[in-house]
C-alpha cells in the first residue's frame, strides 16, 4: 500500500478508523445491553444491521470472513473466545477494508451520513453551499468556491479562492485547495496543498503531499468498465468505475502531472513537470 498509516489509525473525516469503530461499537452496546466485551478488526466496517445483531450476543460468538480471518467477537474477558464459540456471518452491507480504494467507500459512508452543517470556521461571501458541510476551527472558505454534495473540512484549511469541491470529499487539517481547484469525491489528509489548476477525482491523498499546478487525476475509462489496479502482480477489478489514483504521503508532483487511473505513487515519491503516470510509482523508480 501507498500509505503510511496502520490501518486502525488512518483518518476519515478527521477521526481514525479506531476510534469509529469504538463509538460505534460502545452505542450499540449500551443500547443493546449486551453482557459481552466486543472487539472488532479495524478491516471490517460493519454495516447498522449487523452492529446490532453483534451487541446483540449473549454468548461469546466470533465472526470470521471466507478466508477464515477473525473479524470480529463477543467473550465476557474480552479475550477471543475459542472455536466453539458460536460462529456468525456478515452481511452483503458490511464493508471489508483489504484495499486502498475501500477507504474511497468507507469515507462516502462515513461522510454520507451527514445531515447538517456544522460550520465552526469562516465562510466567506460570494460561497455556495449546494449540500452539507462540515468546517473545523480557523478553516476559512474564500469568495467564489462552490461545495456540492457533503464535504468535511478539517481545523486551519484554506479553501478557494474559485474552486469546486464536490461528491462526498473529506478534506484534512491545515491543507491548502486553491484557485481553480475541483476535488471531488476524494479524501485529502493533514497539510495536503493542491494550490492551483488542479484536478483530483475519486483519490486518496496522503499527508503532505503538493501537488504542482495542473497536475491531473484522471479517473474514468473511455469503456466505461471498472477500473483495475495492480496488487502483488495481478490486475484486481476494484469494482469502480470512477477511480483516480491512491497517493502516499510527501508525494511531490511537478506541474503539468497526468496519472492515470487506478495508479499509485508510493510515500515520498515526486514526477517531473510535463510526466504521465502510465504505471505504479515506485521510491526505486
Amino acid at each position: 500500500m501507498s500509505c503510511s498509516f496502520a490501518l486502525q489509525d488512518l483518518p476519515v473525516a478527521g477521526i481514525s478508523i479506531k476510534e469509529r469503530l469504538e463509538q460505534r461499537f460502545q452505542q450499540a452496546a449500551v443500547s443493546q445491553k449486551t453482557p459481552l466485551h466486543l472487539s472488532i478488526h479495524p478491516s471490517l466496517w460493519p454495516s447498522d444491521a449487523l452492529l446490532r445483531q453483534l451487541a446483540g450476543c449473549v454468548t461469546p460468538f466470533r465472526l470470521c470472513a471466507a478466508d477464515g480471518q477473525v473479524l470480529a467477537w463477543g467473550s465476557r474477558d474480552g479475550k477471543e473466545p475459542d472455536g466453539d464459540s458460536n460462529a456468525l456471518v456478515g452481511d452483503d452491507d458490511e464493508l471489508l477494508i483489504r484495499y486502498p480504494w475501500d477507504f474511497l467507500r468507507l469515507c462516502e459512508i462515513v461522510v454520507g451520513a451527514l445531515s447538517s452543517d456544522h460550520i465552526l470556521g469562516t465562510v466567506r461571501e460570494r460561497v455556495t453551499i449546494d449540500g452539507v458541510l462540515e468546517l473545523g476551527e480557523g478553516s476559512v472558505i474564500l469568495p467564489g468556491v462552490y461545495i456540492e454534495g457533503k464535504v468535511v473540512v478539517g481545523k486551519n484549511a484554506k479553501i478557494g479562492p474559485n474552486c469546486y469541491i464536490r461528491g462526498t470529499t473529506y478534506i484534512g487539517d491545515n491543507c491548502h485547495v486553491g484557485q481553480a481547484v475541483e476535488i471531488k469525491n476524494s479524501m485529502l489528509m493533514e497539510k495536503v496543498a493542491a494550490g492551483h489548476l488542479s484536478y483530483i477525482g475519486d483519490s486518496v491523498v496522503g499527508p503532505r503531499t503538493n501537488f504542482g499546478a495542473g497536475t491531473i487525476t484522471a479517473n474514468f475509462r473511455h469503456d466505461g468498465k471498472n477500473h483495475r489496479s495492480m496488487v502483488c502482480g495481478k490486475l484486481l477489478d476494484t469494482g469502480r468505475r470512477k477511480f483516480g489514483a491512491i497517493i502516499g504521503a510527501d508525494v511531490h508532483t511537478g506541474i503539468h502531472t497526468a496519472i492515470y487511473p487506478g495508479r499509485k505513487l508510493w510515500p515520498g515519491v515526486s514526477t517531473r513537470p510535463g510526466d504521465v503516470v502510465q504505471y505504479d510509482l515506485h521510491p526505486e523508480e
